[in-house]
């Protein structure tokens, strides 16, 4: 530019030399300049309508669903390609910020959530909501990680096929979420969890890199499974854009009913039974203790109880049948008939047609929203060998009820891959807030022996995200934490990926992390 013109001065990065490692450029900077550099550098390469810095802008990515945990972010943004999410974990290397990804932010456990350092910058897969192929003679379908689970479901439905995912949040949250979580749902029984349904993965890494396995392979066995390193990491090895997901011919009959029994070793004994007479066809299997339906009940008026008298548990059973609703009704009836001359069974009602179907699968996901109702609880998501169920309950059943007189029991879950909701509600006329702030502590630590005890696990589906990180090491063998170490400083050795979720940030470099910065508060669920 000629002398004398006006032009702008170099800016810091314009004055470093290029051989300078990133990391050496972004100690030159100080905090504030850093943040104000990135977010520039963001803007540049997604544009300013996808980088949020307005506190009214980015609130809703900075609270988990359950309203448990509150963070702070430099900045949330929202790439749209696979190339942008690189690029921005690529900005967010250079410059020092440690990655929070998040999908529809349903999660249960915090995992979504930054701390309240304001130094996390939250990666959105939101705008990642595309279907990118649909290939029904492969019986698979490719998805962008944004895309919300719903929207697969019916995708598949208009090929003819079932994608077998289904859980109560189904309507907002992403199949990335499911994936880092590996959630289960109400069909594992069937089809697995998540990972069960995955037959590969694009993901993003630590360094910016894209690994594209996006195989629709039922067998490749040229290496280690990388796909399996991510389900279920959390988001704290990489960030998962894609996928290709595992598709079923659509049943053309579903059979639903409800099944009363005395308690959970009879429904545990009806299972078996069931399994035996509809094998495959069997899909769904949820258990729901009396006081459960209770609470649904009295908080959703409009919703009955389905039998005359009080019931100590209740399955809510589906069979689904690609033959025909007659084939599938005339097993029922059979597997029925049996399970009553054995006294398994007390009652039993049958749906009629979709909306009664509908109806009891309302029973069963107003649940969560009873117990809300009711007030603060404490929550378990914990699963032990199917064998061992009701042992459990009525073990650890009676180790609270002795600890805690009047304490209300509310048990529900899928008992067909022996995961269980085992949450602890107050006693009546006692305040939430009181009792959990009294016995969440002990209530913790009563359960989690309990569930060790029986040889399970003290998260079956929502992850550890930063809820459980300090009582899955207690639970851990040190052989299997080093392990999990070993993997997550291989892959990510600068600790940027989701920080402190799944593994205690122990190392907290101080280059990544402000090491005094508090992590975020905790809030009673």
């Amino acid at each position: 530019m000629p002398s004398g013109q006006d032009s702008p001065g170099p800016t810091l990065r314009d004055t470093v030399s290029p051989v300078v490692h990133a990391t050496a450029f972004s100690k030159l900077m100080t905090a504030s300049d850093r943040s104000r550099n990135f977010v520039e550098a963001c803007i540049e390469a997604i544009g300013a309508a996808h980088v949020l810095t307005d506190a009214h802008d980015t609130a809703p990515f900075l609270t988990d669903w359950r309203k448990r945990y509150h963070g702070q972010t430099c900045a949330v943004v929202l790439p749209g390609t696979t190339d942008q999410v690189a690029k921005m974990v690529q900005l967010a290397r250079e410059f020092r910020f440690p990655i929070v990804p998040q999908g529809g932010n349903t999660g249960h456990s915090g995992g979504a959530t930054p701390d309240a350092s304001g130094t996390q910058v939250v990666i959105s897969l939101r705008r990642l909501n595309r279907i990118r192929d649909v290939d029904p003679l492969n019986n698979t379908i490719t998805v962008e990680a944004g895309v919300i689970l719903a929207d697969i479901q019916a995708r598949a439905e208009q090929e003819q096929r079932l994608f077998a995912l289904s859980l109560a949040a189904e309507g907002s949250c992403t199949i990335g979420g499911n994936l880092s979580t590996n959630a289960g749902g109400t069909a594992v029984l069937r089809y697995g969890n998540t990972r069960e349904l995955c037959l590969g993965l694009e993901v993003v890494t630590p360094q910016g890199e894209i690994w594209d396995g996006l195989r629709g392979l039922r067998k490749d066995n040229t290496g280690y499974d990388l796909r399996d390193l991510y389900i279920g990491a959390e988001g704290t090895l990489g960030i998962i854009t894609a996928a290709v997901m595992k598709l079923h011919p659509a049943p053309v009959a579903r059979v639903t009913a409800l099944a009363a029994l005395a308690s959970p070793q009879a429904a545990l004994d009806f299972l078996a039974t069931a399994q035996r007479y509809a094998g495959p066809l069997l899909t769904g299997f949820e258990l729901m203790s009396d006081f459960s339906l209770h609470l649904v009940t009295t908080h959703f008026p409009q919703m009955r109880y389905p039998f005359s008298k009080k019931h100590g548990q209740t399955v809510l059973l589906e069979l689904s049948d690609s033959e025909s609703e007659e084939h599938a009704r005339a097993l029922f009836e059979r597997l029925m008939e049996h399970a009553m001359e054995q006294g398994l069974v007390e009652d039993a009602v049958v749906a009629e047609n979709l909306s009664q179907s509908r109806a009891f699968w309302n029973l069963r996901e107003h649940i969560p929203l009873a117990q809300a109702a009711e007030g603060l609880n404490i929550k378990h998501d914990i699963a032990v060998p199917i064998s061992r169920i009701g042992h459990f309950i009525e073990a650890t059943d009676a180790l609270i009820a002795q600890a805690i007189p009047g304490v209300r029991m509310v048990t529900f879950g899928h008992l067909g891959d022996g995961n269980l909701h085992y949450n602890v509600q107050a006693p009546e006329g006692v305040d939430p807030e009181s009792f959990l702030a009294e016995f969440q502590a002990p209530v913790n630590a009563l359960v989690y022996e309990s569930v060790h005890a029986h040889r399970g696990s003290i998260s079956a589906e929502h992850g550890l995200g930063q809820l459980k990180v300090a009582e899955a090491m207690h639970y851990k063998s040190p052989v299997e934490v080093r392990l999990m170490r070993a993997l997550k400083t291989a892959l990510d050795p600068e600790n940027l990926m989701n920080p402190a979720k799944v593994l205690p940030d122990v190392r907290a470099p101080g280059a990544l992390r402000t090491p005094d910065a508090p992590g975020a508060s905790r809030l009673p669920s």
